[in-house]
């Protein structure tokens, strides 16, 4: 047995409430290693003693390079439990608490692994309605000028003294216009990059929190935007920037003018008196900033004042618009007291307010039920990059990456993850195809067919490509039917099937050196598979054949139990009554 590998880390993503009633236990071990794994249960706070323990066998939920992880979702009486596992190799037995390996239990309950309280306060609630959501993410200056229309030109304006300006002529009111091709795409979310009033055109150099830019509209047309999108059945979330403003913002103006008398000194980081606007962009700036960019001075979002005006906006556009959700701009760079506040205003304001943090790496130290709901899932677009897309790793190493993706949050906050190909920070995934069609609609199969919420940039159904900031944020393009009717029948496929917005995630078939990655999607009332061969030669569905998964859904170059190069497919078992 190998004991190095064991883990188990009580009160965290290996130990946490699912609701009042169920818990969910993990342990991690070396892959292929444990024969057994059963976890000993009982009431940390009964009279009895000893305590009376209930053996629960775990299975493993999923696996990676290195490790297996046991698994067990625990419907318990007691709100008070303490616990230990028994692992055996076939060879070898052992008791595993308090970190260290036993041949026995002890008399001493205080000694096992505890989960001292299950309380409501402590369990992550996350909005159902992420579970069947699929987001349309949409750069608000390139998409839509009217009616599959856009301007492909800028504009500028003058608001209160500062100019602000658009590079391609997107409007709200344009976006208005398309919202029958985002219903006939599918989408029932659409995400907002910026659109408050800021100077550049892509608004992430705020000026005024409370008011549309100008070059994209009005007040009145967001609230127009939000009310059709309701009717539509088609929620909306914004991009909230509380990590830094613009250098016109009344408080940075009212420093850079007032120097250390300025009332709003304390509102920024790090400031060096005189406060100095370097005209030259490659000038290094005496205040922090976002990056080294000028004009983006960083906010001190610990103190109480910079923390009191932003719950006066983030309150703003729930009471006054009725959004549905946030997206908060370099989370990670923001005081976690600061996320807890906001937290605790939005929810107080619309119960169902979703809040996604842009976190690049591993967001579980925010996904702990007291600052946001869901991330966004950049791992998603790096792992199919490097397997749909260069083949840099085979099956193996794709499932190694799809484990880590799965164990690494606790369930409600991994079926609320943003999954993304694309954004406006990075290349086109078809670009990093090389515009091979064939290779990104694996990944996109892939996207949809995953745990979740699949998001669209604006132009992925239209074969948007570019690889520098020009180039993935261009202007919206209209016409590749091709492409828009093959985005439209996966996102029905997801919305028809409750086990790829509600199931649990299982591999297949994920061999070293091939590349044909296969995986289950379960629920209590549905089982489907999905097969994805992102190699250059054919390849063989095992499982196919026999009574189960015999109800294709949805394919490409699958011939009986044969899969082509490139090939995809979806896969119902239709023994599972619903």
């Amino acid at each position: 047995m190998n004991r190095e590998a064991i883990l188990h880390i009580p009160l965290s993503n290996y130990a946490y409430g699912l609701d009042e009633t169920h818990v969910v236990f993990r342990l991690r071990t070396a892959r292929n290693d444990i024969k057994s794994c059963i976890l000993h249960y009982g009431d940390r706070s009964c009279r009895e003693t000893p305590v009376i323990f209930t053996p629960l066998t775990m299975k493993i939920a999923s696996s990676d390079d290195l490790f297996d992880y046991y698994e067990i979702e625990l419907s318990s009486p007691y709100t008070r439990i303490c616990y230990y596992f028994e692992l055996s190799d076939g060879k070898t037995t052992c008791l595993y608490y308090s970190d260290e390996f036993h041949s026995e239990t002890t008399g001493e309950r205080s000694e096992y692994y505890q989960f001292p309280f299950n309380r409501r306060e402590d369990i992550a609630q996350v909005p159902k309605w992420v579970n069947d959501a699929v987001v349309y993410n949409i750069f608000p200056d390139s998409f839509a000028t009217g009616r599959r229309y856009i301007a492909k030109e800028g504009m500028r304006r003058v608001y209160r003294g500062n100019s602000t300006s658009s590079k391609n002529g997107g409007t709200i009111c344009g976006i208005i216009d398309n919202l029958d091709y985002l219903t006939t795409l599918g989408i029932n979310c659409i995400y907002l990059n910026p659109i408050f009033v800021a100077g550049e055109y892509h608004k992430y150099d705020l000026l005024d929190y409370f008011h549309i830019d100008p070059c994209f509209g009005t007040d009145d047309d967001f609230r127009k935007l939000v009310t059709e999108c309701h009717k539509n059945h088609i929620r909306v979330i914004i991009d909230g920037v509380f990590n830094h403003c613009g250098w016109n913002f009344f408080a940075f103006d009212d420093v850079a003018k007032n120097g250390e008398k300025s009332a709003y000194k304390d509102w920024f980081y790090d400031l060096t008196f005189p406060v100095i606007r370097p005209d030259n962009m490659d000038d290094y700036p005496n205040y922090s900033c976002f990056g080294y960019e000028r004009t983006m001075p960083k906010l001190n979002t610990s103190n109480p004042e910079v923390i009191h005006y932003f719950m006066k906006v983030c309150r703003y556009w729930l009471e006054n618009f009725d959004i549905d959700g946030w997206r908060l701009d370099a989370a990670n760079e923001i005081d976690n007291g600061f996320w807890r506040m906001f937290r605790k205003t939005a929810k107080s304001v619309k119960s169902d307010c979703l809040l996604i943090g842009e976190i690049w790496e591993s967001a579980y130290p925010w996904l702990r039920g007291d600052q946001f709901d869901s991330s966004m899932n950049y791992d998603m677009r790096k792992n199919c990059r490097d397997f749909f897309a260069s083949g840099r790793i085979d099956a193996a190493g794709f499932e190694d990456r799809v484990t880590k993706m799965i164990m690494r949050y606790p369930q409600q906050m991994l079926y609320a993850q943003l999954n993304v190909l694309d954004t406006h920070d990075v290349s086109r995934f078809l670009t990093l195809c090389e515009g091979n069609w064939m290779k990104f609609r694996l990944a996109v199969v892939f996207q949809m067919t995953f745990v979740g919420m699949p998001s669209i940039f604006y132009g992925d159904e239209q074969g948007i490509q570019g690889s520098v900031e020009d180039e993935y944020r261009q202007p919206m393009i209209w016409g590749n039917k091709s492409f828009f009717e093959f985005y439209r029948a996966l996102i029905n496929l997801r919305r028809s099937n409750v086990a790829l917005r509600q199931g649990s995630l299982h591999t297949v078939c994920a061999e070293k050196g091939k590349y044909l990655y296969i995986f289950e999607r379960q629920c209590e009332t549905q089982s489907i598979l999905v097969a994805l061969n992102a190699g250059d030669r054919k390849e063989v569905i095992s499982v196919l054949g026999g009574d189960e998964y015999n109800k294709c859904l949805f394919q490409e170059g699958v011939s009986g139990k044969e899969i082509g190069p490139w090939g995809f497919g979806v896969f119902e078992n239709s023994n599972v009554k619903s």
